[in-house]
């Protein structure tokens, strides 16, 4: 379906459920990615509930909605889905940059979510002293920035691409390859992703930089709670988030636990199995409520 924002429409993509009574959830993507990064939770939720998703503007079917990019953009954009769909108040699961995007809807428009699931995002760090913003986005989003400038000759090309990643070293699904297909545009033999570099770019910075994107989980209206990954973005041992990491960062623990999803990266926490059925768990955690 398609939800009008100002500059375009939004692709929602609609995943319904079983019985005319179960709970709907919204469900926001990370930077690079697009609205079938949901697909293995939609699997393990079974019809237990409706999941929406729209592709961010900039992204897949949202490729065509024009500027101005940023989180605060998304949010209105997300709050906008909420209410042309009738979902508010809305529980509201954000992935990634998608969290930051969550944290921001829920503070810029407190009547329309009555709870938040941040996976793997939202709580902010100050860049180290002497980091460029540039070389950290680069750092942290490794191959998924470095896509946007590459071209493909086929589909092929661009699975083997994926294949090669290492937080997917032995883990790839028919999810996994529809999500990451689904980011083509162009022809053969320059296919290239569907991601708007600029809106990516803007998007980063605000991630790294914004001071109220940083500072709205420790603003929420609403009931709360960050699921993090043990391992990173290349499958390496260290996570975004940690013990210290988050004390260091003065999450409220009270207001927002934070829990870690075992043998999880940034990735297989909402595309595996074990990180899937953590996040369906949360969802169902009182969803009947809706």
């Amino acid at each position: 379906m398609t939800v009008a924002v100002p500059g375009g429409d939004l692709t929602v993509l609609r995943w319904p459920a079983r019985t005319p009574h179960a709970p709907t959830v919204v469900a926001v993507h990370g930077i690079t990615a697009n609205a079938l990064a949901w697909g293995t939770v939609a699997d393990r939720l079974a019809g237990q509930a409706v999941l929406v998703a729209p592709d961010l503007r900039g992204r897949a079917g949202s490729r065509e909605v024009t500027g101005p990019f940023g989180l605060a953009r998304h949010a209105d954009d997300v709050a906008q889905v909420v209410q042309a769909l009738g979902l508010g108040p809305a529980l509201l699961l954000g992935h990634s940059m998608g969290a930051w995007v969550g944290a921001l809807t829920a503070v810029r428009h407190p009547e329309l979510v009555r709870r938040l699931i941040l996976v793997d995002g939202a709580l902010s760090f100050p860049l180290p002293a002497g980091v460029d913003e540039d070389d950290a986005l680069a750092h942290v989003l490794g191959p998924a920035l470095a896509r946007l400038s590459m071209t493909f000759p086929d589909r092929a090309a661009y699975r083997d691409f994926w294949l090669a990643h290492p937080a997917f070293a032995g883990a790839w699904t028919d999810r996994w390859d529809a999500y990451t297909q689904r980011d083509l545009v162009g022809e053969e033999p320059e296919l290239r992703s569907s991601c708007v570099p600029d809106a990516i770019r803007q998007d980063g910075r605000e991630v790294l930089l914004d001071e109220d994107a940083a500072a709205a989980i420790h603003r929420l209206p609403c009931r709360a709670e960050l699921l993090w990954a043990e391992r990173g973005l290349l499958d390496e041992p260290q996570g975004l988030y940690d013990p210290a990491r988050i004390e260091r960062a003065g999450l409220d623990g009270t207001r927002v636990p934070a829990t870690r999803v075992p043998g999880s990266n940034h990735y297989s926490i909402i595309g595996g199995a074990a990180g899937a059925d953590a996040v369906v768990e949360r969802i169902l955690d009182g969803g009947s409520a809706a």
